[in-house]
């Protein structure tokens, strides 16, 4: 018998706020341990918790942003369990009542159950709670931290509509740019912004009754999650097949075995003792409110890469780069509006541009690194700081870019001498015309002048000749490097073709 996997995501995300969830300490990582604490994060006698708006509007901007639903009523409950880094022995968070529900997202994967390379994963809801603090275990005892505890925690959970890891993997990484692009978290991982929950269960392929779920707690890579997943999955058919049967547990995946190891046989809903929280009113958000969330909507990545390919006639692996790159696809599409060529825009934006952009971010990192070390005949690092350039303070205009776009369009400059043309641009901000100018870079397009150049390289390369003669048309590649060598790489290409071709076949 043929199994099948059917597999739940749970996600949660650190939110991008500048204070905690119910009080004023400060949502900020790496600071020395319990120094962003009060009587409230502590969960003291007494205490009342205050709600953060913006992480209340951070959780409802996701909702929008996963196409949810947004209830009109919302409220906090109290989740019962002990733990040593929950100091008020519950967390607060949202059970029945979330503030978003019934969404999905829509990502790009070739695998089962794909439409046209896309694939759909429903979400169920992305509810608002609280982080915990960080254990940290030593050799003969242990520490808590709780600057995290009390940090707006959001929950994104799915229908059990993943089928596969590499499923599950493309879908976490879709969630992440959604989220980055948001503006909702920075998702760094290695602080621990982003965590993941799976649950696994298999059963006969085409059946639709699930079978016991298996949780895999606290997952802190995307690829540790593909790893985990591909191991459970195979464990439980293995298990299945055996005649064992499966209970509903939760595991833990070690990275350096490659195994999952059983925790806990898997509590319900009722053992967390959920009520409502009696210190927190409902949410009831009004239509102004909404509306000023929703004006923070930005356009999702996989929507902007459809829409650039389909009004500018760009390649997919084109409209990949802008589809990762918010800025770099704003850049290019204000420069391609005006342009007669987005394609040669792009080209020029994704394969020059962004590398200059990225070799000027690893400049100034080993400025910042050892300024006295950088050597920069173009720009001096000036104390205090050195000015790095990107994509809103480049040292050319929009204008020097269409002028520079229009000489690689007519030919004016050939594609070697337009990567240096194009290097000094950046580096000085000089007019590409000054440039080739001033370094006798203008391609030569005067046919008596190449036919010239032809006959001496015909002349010089009898072999290459005799091959061409004989139907080795790549022969003509090698004679054309050496007109090009000799009118010093001014020659226009496509006129040296033509008319080595026409002397040849005469």
């Amino acid at each position: 018998m043929e199994y099948e996997a059917v597999i739940g995501l749970e996600t949660h995300v650190q939110l991008k706020t500048k204070s905690k969830m119910w009080c004023g300490c400060a949502n900020q990582y790496g600071s020395e341990p319990n120094t962003n604490v009060c009587p409230v994060c502590l969960g003291m006698p007494g205490v009342l918790p205050v709600p953060n708006e913006e992480a209340l509007r951070l959780t409802v901007l996701t909702g929008y942003l996963l196409n949810c639903e947004i209830p009109r009523f919302a409220k906090f409950d109290r989740k019962s369990y002990f733990y040593p880094d929950m100091p008020k022995n519950y967390q607060l968070t949202q059970y029945d009542k979330p503030s978003t529900a019934n969404g999905f997202v829509e990502f790009e994967f070739n695998g089962a159950g794909s439409n046209n390379g896309l694939s759909r994963v429903r979400i169920t809801r992305a509810h608002l709670e609280e982080d915990v603090g960080k254990s940290t275990h030593f050799e003969r005892h242990s520490g808590v931290d709780f600057n995290r505890a009390g940090v707006p925690l959001m929950e994104i959970v799915t229908e059990p509509d993943i089928t596969s890891a590499d499923m599950a993997y493309e879908y976490l990484n879709a969630l992440k740019e959604i989220l980055l692009q948001g503006g909702v978290s920075d998702c760094d991982m290695e602080k621990g912004m982003v965590r993941c929950d799976v649950n696994i269960s298999v059963r006969p392929a085409g059946s639709k009754e699930l079978g016991a779920k298996i949780e895999i707690k606290n997952m802190n890579s995307f690829s540790g999650v593909r790893r985990a997943a591909e191991y459970e999955i195979a464990r439980q058919i293995e298990t299945v097949k055996r005649g064992e049967k499966l209970i509903q547990s939760t595991r833990r995946w070690d990275d350096v075995t490659g195994i999952t190891e059983q925790m806990r046989t898997k509590e319900d809903a009722h053992d967390y003792r959920y009520f409502p929280d009696p210190d927190l009113m409902p949410l009831a958000p009004t239509d102004a409110w909404l509306a000023e969330v929703k004006s923070r909507v930005v356009e999702l990545p996989l929507v902007r890469k459809i829409r650039i390919i389909r009004e500018y006639q760009l390649p997919s692996s084109d409209a990949q780069a802008f589809m990762w790159n918010e800025s770099l696809a704003s850049y290019f599409e204000r420069v391609a509006k005006r342009s007669k060529n987005p394609k040669t825009v792009a080209n020029w934006v994704i394969n020059n541009l962004r590398a200059k952009l990225s070799e000027e971010w690893t400049k100034h990192l080993n400025w910042i690194a050892d300024p006295e070390r950088l050597s920069d005949d173009l720009v001096k690092p000036s104390p205090p700081q050195r000015q790095q350039i990107t994509l809103e303070n480049l040292r050319f205009s929009d204008d020097t870019f269409l002028e520079f776009i229009g000489l690689v369009e007519n030919r004016t400059i050939s594609s070697s001498a337009a990567q240096q043309v194009f290097a000094e641009m950046f580096d000085t901000g000089k007019a590409p015309a000054v440039i080739v100018q001033e370094k006798g870079l203008a391609q030569v397009s005067d046919t008596g002048a190449i036919e010239k150049f032809c006959d001496e390289a015909i002349a010089a390369n009898p072999n290459p000749v005799a091959d061409y003669k004989a139907g080795k048309v790549a022969a003509l590649n090698s004679l054309k490097g050496q007109v090009m060598k000799l009118s010093k790489g001014k020659a226009n290409p496509a006129l040296v073709g033509e008319i080595l071709e026409r002397k040849l076949k005469g």
